[in-house]
């Protein structure tokens, strides 16, 4: 059994801490007018979805200019990743320093259903926003911050595999927002747990 080396004091932990998302660092009114702005896209995307929102309505929703909002997030999926980092830093906080199995102090086998678990959790509640960042252009999901902490926690905890990268890849293909859409309605909540956890326990 491959030996979890992601202790808070491991190179791996400190390599994982290295990706993880940072909140930006801005003048206290540019703070306010990003939280402005990220508190009436998740309402206003709760009420009407994702689509059924424009840009011009969150604008007018948050109080500012529509020119600043382009300036700030560039389009809706900039929007989109801006919205989801809170939510991906509280995972990756579980991760890095939460209790077992999430967090350190489990096996790997056990951390990794942890994850997938908790990852599925994450993505099945902001799905839409999620499937949004992850396809406004082609490879985009690959090219997100977190993207690259999954993948590098992953590969971690299948140390010991013939691939360790391309494994980690592998589960989280399972685990694309775009997938996940697709399959929901023919498959289920459930259906879809069960085989993303036989996966990973068959990538090990």
């Amino acid at each position: 059994m491959a030996k979890d080396d992601t202790g808070p004091q491991s190179a791996s932990a400190r390599s994982l801490e290295l990706l993880m998302t940072r909140p930006p660092k801005e003048r206290a009114d540019a703070s306010r007018n990003r939280a402005a702005v990220l508190d009436a896209a998740a309402r206003l995307f709760a009420e009407h979805g994702v689509e059924g929102v424009s840009m011009d309505q969150i604008a007018a929703a948050a109080g500012v200019g529509k020119g600043t909002l382009f300036r700030r997030f560039g389009d809706k999926a900039g929007l989109a990743v801006a919205l989801l980092d809170a939510r991906e830093r509280t995972l990756q906080e579980g991760i890095l320093h939460g209790p077992p199995p999430l967090g350190p102090g489990a096996e790997p086998a056990e951390r990794l259903a942890a994850f997938a678990d908790a990852y599925l959790d994450y993505l099945l509640e902001h799905l839409a926003v999620i499937r949004m960042s992850e396809s406004s252009s082609p490879g985009a999901r690959y090219r997100l911050g977190a993207y690259r902490f999954w993948h590098r926690h992953v590969a971690i905890l299948l140390d010991g595999s013939p691939d360790p990268e391309h494994a980690a890849h592998v589960l989280l293909a399972a685990l694309s927002a775009v997938h996940v859409t697709a399959l929901l309605p023919e498959l289920g909540e459930r259906r879809i747990r069960e085989g993303v956890l036989r996966l990973a326990k068959a990538l090990r």
